[in-house]
């Protein structure tokens, strides 16, 4: 029986590996996201700090970004040691797939601002300030599930004070989420959840 076991997790492991990796991250099992909902894209372990959140550092925020990229770009850059740059999750524009990155107990590097990196959860979003088009009702919908999960996991209020673009950020440079993003709605979608 023991043998079997060994066999058939060598046979397992052996037919992942023909798969690409992209494939591979896609196929992880729903265990490694902190979001049933969504597929697992780890990014590169440099672009992140390990750590053991809420007990190192308590959530107090979820982060909102507008990643200046498709989906895809985004995910690379993530997976990209050379980039020094991650959010927790994206959500695809089109149909407002989730896509996480970084688990919940570490800290992404998505905000500027290390304090604030410590205590948030960072979603990006596809697509581009200057282009409302990409901000479509199914990106919302999802996007706002998600918030609204992580709101009720780390006991926030789901309002502005504790849901915030990227430029609310001290220090910050950015301007996503962008003047395009429709807060109200967004706000008003988060709680209905």
């Amino acid at each position: 029986m023991q043998r079997r076991r060994i066999l058939q997790g060598a046979a397992v492991t052996a037919a992942a590996a023909l798969l690409p990796a992209s494939a591979r991250a896609v196929a992880a099992p729903p265990a490694d996201t902190d979001y049933p909902e969504a597929q697992w894209y780890p990014a590169s372990t440099s672009n992140y700090t390990a750590a053991d959140r809420p007990s190192e550092y308590p959530v107090e925020r979820v982060v909102i970004h507008v990643a200046q990229q498709t989906f895809s770009e985004t995910i690379g850059i993530f997976q990209n040691p050379a980039k020094q740059v991650s959010a927790h999750y994206v959500v695809r524009s089109g149909d407002g797939f989730v896509g996480q990155c970084v688990r919940e107990r570490n800290i992404g590097w998505h905000a500027g601002n290390w304090d604030y990196n410590t205590r948030s959860i960072g979603i990006e979003h596809e697509g581009w300030v200057d282009q409302p088009s990409y901000f479509t009702h199914a990106m919302y919908e999802r996007s706002a599930r998600l918030t609204a999960d992580i709101c009720d996991r780390y006991g926030l209020t789901k309002d502005r004070a504790h849901i915030i673009g990227h430029h609310e950020v001290p220090g910050s440079d950015h301007t996503d989420p962008g003047d395009n993003w429709d807060w109200v709605r967004y706000i008003r979608l988060v709680n209905l959840v």
